[in-house]
Formats: C-alpha cells, sequence, structure tokens
C-alpha cells in the first residue's frame, strides 16, 4: 500500500541516487568538471579517467553505498513481509537517480555501481560472481563497459541457477536490463571498434 511514509522511502531513495559523487570528489580534487573528461558522465569508471585508481575506487565505493543505503534504509522503514516489492522499488530509485540525478539536469552515470550496491544487499553470491567475471573482462579487454554489460546479461541467469525468489530474479532482469539500455553508446562504440579502453596505473 502507497502512503507517505513510503512515498518519503521513495524520495529519499532517488535523492540519494542522485548524489553525483564522482563530480564532487572530481571538482575537490583536480577543479575539473568529470563530465568533460571521456565518456562524459559521473561513474567511477571515468573517475578513474580523470583521477586515477585510488580516486576512481573511492567514487565506486561511494556509487555502490549509494545503493546499499537506499535498500537498508528500506528494510528499516518498510521491512515486514509483505514489502518485498517496496524494498526492491526503493532500490531502483537510487539506481533512477544515479542514472537521472535531479542535480544534473537528469543526467548522471550508467548505474552499475549503485546496481551493484542494491543486488550485492539482496544476492551477495551472484553479485559476487558476476563482480569476478567483471573484473577479469576488464583485466584482459580494458574495456568496462564490456565487462558490465556482460556481468549484467549474468545477473539473472545466476540468479535462477541459485534458485532466488522470483521477485529477486524479475529484479535482477530489470536491473540488467537497465544497465545494458544504460550503454547503449558503449554498446555502439564496442561495435564501431572505437570503445575507450582503460589504462592501468603503471601506464
Amino acid at each position: 500500500m502507497i502512503n507517505i511514509k513510503t512515498l518519503l522511502v521513495m524520495l529519499t531513495a532517488y535523492l540519494l541516487g542522485s548524489i553525483p559523487f564522482g563530480l564532487i570528489v572530481g571538482k575537490l580534487v583536480t577543479g575539473r568538471d568529470i563530465r568533460d573528461q571521456g565518456s562524459g558522465n559521473t561513474g567511477a569508471t571515468n573517475a578513474y579517467r580523470l583521477m586515477g585508481f585510488k580516486f576512481g575506487l573511492l567514487v565506486a565505493f561511494l556509487d555502490i553505498g549509494k545503493g546499499v543505503v537506499a535498500v537498508k534504509i528500506a528494510q528499516l522503514f518498510l521491512g515486514n513481509a509483505s514489502s518485498d516489492l517496496l524494498i526492491l522499488l526503493a532500490g531502483v530509485m537510487a539506481i533512477v537517480g544515479h542514472n537521472l540525478s535531479v542535480f544534473l539536469k537528469f543526467d548522471g552515470g550508467r548505474g552499475v555501481a549503485t546496481s551493484v550496491g542494491v543486488l550485492g544487499s539482496l544476492a551477495f553470491i551472484e553479485v559476487l560472481i558476476v563482480g569476478a567475471v567483471w573484473f577479469a573482462i576488464i583485466v584482459f579487454t580494458r574495456y568496462v563497459s564490456l565487462g558490465s554489460i556482460t556481468g549484467a546479461v549474468m545477473l539473472p541467469i545466476l540468479m535462477l541457477l541459485f534458485g532466488e525468489p522470483l521477485i529477486i530474479i524479475g529484479f535482477g532482469v530489470l536491473i540488467s536490463a537497465f544497465v545494458i539500455y544504460s550503454h547503449k553508446p558503449n554498446i555502439k562504440r564496442l561495435l564501431n571498434g572505437n570503445e575507450n579502453k582503460i589504462s592501468w596505473p603503471n601506464n
């Protein structure tokens, strides 16, 4: 049932997701707008390109944290046997906030790190496996986008294999579709052979 408390939780999750940590850290560290670099979004990959490994990792952890905190807030205020769908919806709102931030005129990142935070709170083992595959793909190809897209395809399949509840699997499908859709420009660049690669810290 939708009530004022539920609406406030959803709004909080969206606003939390909307916090552009990549932009904030970039401004504090370099004085530059991260959106003027690389892919032009505010995610951890672009932060890595602008500020290096240490600050890229910091942005990734902060963006993951947005997803975790949004789920925890929903569990705290909406947690009961009938509220699984609302808790999942709060996670979706955090991801939407990251991708379509009200603070950035409804622009943002690709939603991968925040999705990891949301899903890691609900299906930890599956996310851990996807994370390992994501990392391996990046090591061998240096395409972060390819790792993210592959992980998005794998996630609902793993959830099904691990016997997660249907509502969690459905959520995984929704998040995976959202991540893949948000990577449409990257998919085009991958197919055209001009996608941005990352450089390792010693390069």
